[in-house]
């Protein structure tokens, strides 16, 4: 085994036995601010499913901030899949497997299902390769044929550590403010056109990048 894949195995053995315990302690001390985010309660307190989107590199603080809430997680078949897999079914989600790469349609037809009989489900539309923030149609197509309501989270850190990975990955530093700004629902016509519906796409991942930049704004 080559020095490369040993610290690669080393790092993910960390990763799936002390990654939980350690960002369990990190997050306790952000302080999160929220904006808009009465859709998201009504949505809640009146037992309708729906479909929260946000960007791949922003995802911490979103899945924790809406754990335990049996919301159903899309993640990837990766590695790094397993590990944030791991992490989420401590935080009470349900957790499917796949991607727009790997296991796709199988992975849409769970998220479809789960949003008409069970619960929300929370995906990360640029995800698992990219290209960053660039919005992909699964989040737009569950909606649709699930008949429920899309809701788009900006996400802003304002002292952070960015990876250098595909996706920038943003961790907030110990005591950092938090900005979670959330859409108002977005229903998806279930008899639109494949045209109508790629423009919804487009039209959502502006949407999302504008929830980005002001997320981002701090005093």
């Amino acid at each position: 085994m080559t020095t490369k894949n040993i610290t690669k195995s080393f790092l993910q053995f960390l990763g799936n036995h002390f990654l939980y315990g350690f960002i369990s302690v990190l997050i306790k001390t952000y302080r999160i601010k929220t904006i808009n985010e009465r859709n998201v309660f009504e949505l809640l307190e009146s037992k309708q499913n729906f479909i929260l989107a946000f960007w791949h590199g922003t995802m911490l603080i979103p899945w924790y901030y809406h754990r335990n809430k049996r919301i159903l997680g899309l993640i990837s078949k990766s590695k790094d899949g397993e590990i944030l897999a791991r992490i989420l079914k401590k935080w009470n989600y349900i957790v499917a497997r796949g991607s727009s790469s790997k296991g796709g349609e199988i992975a849409l037809g769970i998220m479809i299902d789960y949003a008409k009989h069970e619960g929300p489900v929370c995906i990360t539309p640029d995800g698992p390769k990219g290209p960053p923030h660039q919005f992909k149609a699964g989040a737009v197509i569950a909606a649709k044929k699930s008949g429920m309501p899309l809701v788009l989270l900006g996400v802003g850190y304002k002292n952070k550590y960015s990876l250098k990975s595909w996706d920038k990955f943003e961790i907030p530093k110990p005591f950092s403010e938090v900005n979670l700004t959330y859409s108002d629902k977005i229903y998806i016509d279930k008899n639109a056109t494949y045209e109508e519906t790629s423009a919804v796409i487009l039209k959502c991942g502006t949407l999302l990048n504008e929830l980005q930049k002001t997320s981002e704004r701090f005093n």
